[in-house]
């Protein structure tokens, strides 16, 4: 696969790096107590980290030129939009678990550490099979054409967090305390070290961001195999996460068509990296991008137009709602809308 490719020197990685650590830090600090986060707070910290990423853009500019620039922007927004997609089942878990407001920061802030983990892996090793074996392209541009296509038909699909293997797994591994104990991922009680209802949620979160993280960085990778923009341009996408949480938990059923939306964008991922192993080769990024703002805002602007004055979610609490908590039954509330990619939250039943 031809693509971009330019020498990116170990302390540029490294200042990357680092920057990245220092804004974690700085997140973790603004929010080290226990407070319920506030729709204004969540609007400035988006703000904040938005342009965080939007001038890295400027950087690259500077640096290497506007095709790297107009890159790495190609894939942030991607990414960007995607994401919105991990704020349905944010949501969904902690209605589900009935998370108490106040900690669904801290599950939210280790839950964006292990996302940066898992892309990190996954861009590695995608980028350099596309790289050594050419016909994974096909195979990926499948998968991503394959995933659009289920996002676009099964949004209705009923989603039980507690039924994720993963979950399940750690319930029988770990002795778990079916309470919450505070803001504590842990406890002790009758001197024996148990994990609380706190740690399965997070994991219940981990885990499937785990699976939003596979199609989200073959999506990436289908604008580029560069392994420093794929990273960057999921890190800073990544980064905001959370304040994005925040920002439209109670505000998620306004998005109704957004889906249909991410779907193109997923299934024109996987057109494009198909292309690129073939007479037709790279689409410009020009035309990359193009697509991507404009299925963007056409699924924005048609989802606020369509819900303009449902008014259902105003005021909601973002994540609790009316939730019958971890053994209940089923979920209501803002967050109960399930997410266009629940197709890899839900095993079967072993």
């Amino acid at each position: 696969m031809n693509d971009l490719s330019f020498t990116v020197p170990l302390w540029v990685w490294a200042s990357v790096s680092l920057v990245i650590a220092v804004m974690l830090a700085v997140d973790l600090i603004a929010h080290r107590d226990n407070h319920v986060i506030g729709f204004r707070e969540a609007a400035v910290w988006s703000g904040v980290w938005i342009a965080i990423g939007l001038a890295f853009g400027l950087v690259l500019f500077a640096w290497q030129g506007g095709e790297v620039s107009s890159t790495y922007y190609a894939g942030y927004l991607i990414e960007k939009a995607l994401s919105i997609d991990n704020v349905f089942v944010f949501a969904l878990v902690f209605s589900f678990f009935a998370v108490p407001d106040a900690y669904q920061h801290k599950v939210l802030f280790w839950g964006v550490i292990g996302a940066l983990v898992f892309r990190l892996v996954f861009i590695f090793v995608g980028a350099e099979l596309l790289q050594v074996f050419f016909w994974t392209a096909y195979l990926f541009g499948a998968f991503l054409i394959w995933t659009g296509y289920k996002m676009a038909v099964s949004k209705d699909e009923e989603v039980h967090p507690d039924r994720n293997i993963v979950v399940r797994l750690v319930k029988r591994m770990i002795p778990t305390d079916p309470t919450f104990h505070g803001g504590r991922f842990f406890t002790r009680i009758d001197g024996r070290r148990v994990a609380t209802l706190l740690f399965v949620a997070l994991v219940a979160i981990e885990a499937t961001d785990l699976i939003f993280a596979v199609d989200s960085v073959a999506a990436v990778l289908a604008i580029t195999t560069n392994t420093f923009l794929v990273w960057t341009a999921n890190a800073f996408a990544v980064l905001g996460l959370r304040s994005l949480y925040f920002c439209l938990a109670g505000l998620l059923r306004r998005f109704a068509y957004l889906h249909y939306g991410l779907a193109v964008l997923l299934a024109f991922a996987g057109v494009k990296l198909i292309l690129s192993e073939t007479p037709v080769g790279k689409l410009p990024i020009p035309l990359t991008l193009g697509v991507i703002v404009v299925t963007i805002t056409v699924s924005i602007c048609w989802s606020l137009i369509a819900t303009h004055g449902d008014r259902d979610d105003h005021g909601a609490t973002p994540g609790t709602g009316n939730a019958h908590g971890a053994d209940g039954g089923g979920v209501t509330g803002p967050g109960s809308a399930p997410s266009a990619r629940s197709h890899g939250t839900e095993p079967p039943r072993p």
